[in-house]
């Protein structure tokens, strides 16, 4: 129901517009017998339309109604004067004043003020509602662009005509500078991962990506206003603050800062490396603060090394693998390694096979020794296991061929390409990792799934435009784009027309 105050200084002229009003309108009406009144009235009754008098002992009824346009500028005024010729016209319409009353008036006329008043207080109300439903549809659909606008710049699957689009849709600033965290979270915690979202939403200075197993990548944006280290340590214990007192696995790896947006990789890269020993008492750790690695991550060599194990998991050679894996144990048994140097260096290529196979979409547990092993007979039995372990993970993750997999995918997309759909939604369907989904895309088809599902409501879309009258804006949002605008730039990207000269190019 519309709240009306009426602001009058004469009780008898309150009660007589109380009168009139409840006759022929349902509001609920309050009544105030000064300005200063009505003020302080106002903060907790938020009325939408307030008759006030001109003339009252104290503040006047302009002045009144200037310092209540300042606090609640959606409020509609009428004004109720003695004076035939209203000479505060002029300063009237600069507050917003929507009409006034001469006192005193039939009847019929404050009938006919006030309905026209109630009109556009009803009116303001609805495009009220619905720009706040329309910015809930957008808030929604923009949390969905962001998981995949951090994959597409990690897992650099980037779509030339989407990116900067979605960057823009984000309303974070890609400052000059910039990081990756990646968080661990427990499997019994992963239900935290729309707190651990919103947390970072909160701060307006970072996106989150989607779940990739039990990491959660999240690209931060830097404040010129504070230290890395301090932006960095903030935002940690804040996600950190989410987690229950027995979920102690939880750990945060956070990699350096880069310029170039290509380099983010490689703060990913780093950030995953810091997660490696996540049993600490402090539960985030620098990149820059680990001690020295015996694996350059970055070298020639390295690379090389990568290569091998890829090649080797993607032919499921488990065997030679571990054979390979072994020989380097040997080798520095040979060369009478220190037993614990041996054991960080094994386990540095443990993890690098597991973030192949993560890669691969295949989740498997971060390779941790559990002991300290005193000789290489044990170290040998501890690695088998872990690469045993890895082995299983993998070939339950295989029971699905790729072929099959893509089919069902596309067919997924297809049938719900109007709904909002992300990476994350369709990886949750197919039970594969967001990434696996994107890379499958890449290497089955040639495309990403974003052109996929562009394609199929974007074919939807032009047979809606021969077959229908319906407006643009009704078929963007029918076939899933919620801003008429993105959907017209896409149209226009894919086929060198806007939507209009389409339509009118087809129909005619």
């Amino acid at each position: 129901m519309i709240k009306v105050l009426i602001v009058d200084d004469e009780q008898m002229e309150r009660d007589g517009l109380e009168m009139i009003l409840n006759r022929h309108f349902e509001l609920e009406i309050s009544q105030a017998r000064n300005g200063r009144v009505a003020i302080d009235m106002c903060e907790q009754l938020k009325p939408d339309l307030i008759f006030m008098d001109i003339q009252m002992p104290g503040m006047s009824g302009l002045e009144a109604i200037e310092q209540l346009h300042r606090a609640y500028p959606g409020t509609t005024f009428i004004l109720v004067t003695a004076f035939a010729k209203f000479e505060y016209a002029q300063q009237a319409m600069k507050l917003g004043v929507h009409d006034y009353i001469v006192k005193p008036s039939k009847v019929s006329e404050i009938v006919k003020i006030v309905e026209a008043a109630l009109d556009k207080i009803r009116a303001e109300k609805k495009s009220s509602e619905e720009s706040k439903r329309y910015q809930s549809t957008i808030e929604k659909a923009m949390a969905v662009f962001e998981t995949d606008v951090v994959t597409q710049l990690l897992f650099d699957h980037v779509h030339e005509v989407h990116l900067n689009q979605l960057v823009d849709l984000l309303h974070i600033p890609i400052t000059q500078d910039k990081f990756v965290m990646n968080l661990l979270i427990p499997e019994e915690a992963k239900g935290a991962y729309s707190a651990v979202k919103e947390v970072v939403r909160s701060t307006g200075s970072g996106w989150t990506g989607a779940m990739n197993g039990r990491q959660v990548p999240i690209i931060v944006f830097r404040n010129s206003g504070e230290s890395f280290r301090h932006q960095a340590i903030t935002m940690a214990k804040r996600i950190l603050s989410l987690r229950k007192p027995d979920h102690d696995a939880w750990f945060i790896g956070i990699g350096d800062v880069y310029g170039e947006i290509e380099r983010i990789k490689q703060s990913y890269q780093e950030s995953l490396i810091a997660t490696r020993n996540y049993h600490q008492p402090v539960k985030y750790q620098f990149y820059s603060d680990m001690p020295a690695l015996t694996l350059d991550f970055y070298s020639q060599s390295y690379k090389a090394y990568e290569q091998k194990f890829d090649g080797l998991l993607r032919q499921e050679q488990w065997q030679l693998l571990t054979e390979e894996v072994n020989e380097s144990i040997d080798q520095y048994e040979r060369e009478n390694r220190d037993i614990m140097q041996t054991q960080k260096q094994v386990a540095e290529i443990l993890w690098l096979i597991s973030s192949i196979l993560s890669d691969m979409g295949v989740e498997v547990d971060m390779p941790v020794y559990a002991v300290q092993v005193n000789g290489y007979k044990q170290l040998r039995a501890e690695t088998s296991y872990m690469i045993d372990r890895m082995k299983y993970a993998h070939q339950a993750h295989s029971q699905n061929t790729d072929g099959d997999m893509i089919e069902q995918i596309k067919h997924y997309i297809i049938e719900h390409a109007h709904e909002d759909l992300s990476l994350e939604i369709i990886s949750k369907e197919a039970g594969l990792s967001p990434i696996y989904v994107s890379k499958l895309f890449k290497e089955k088809l040639g495309i990403n799934y974003i052109s996929f599902l562009t394609e199929c409501r974007l074919e939807k879309a032009k047979k809606l435009m021969r077959d229908s009258e319906k407006s643009m804006k009704e078929i963007a949002i029918e076939i899933g784009y919620h801003d008429p605008n993105y959907f017209s730039k896409v149209f226009k990207k894919a086929y060198r027309l806007s939507p209009t000269a389409y339509r009118s190019k087809t129909v005619t």
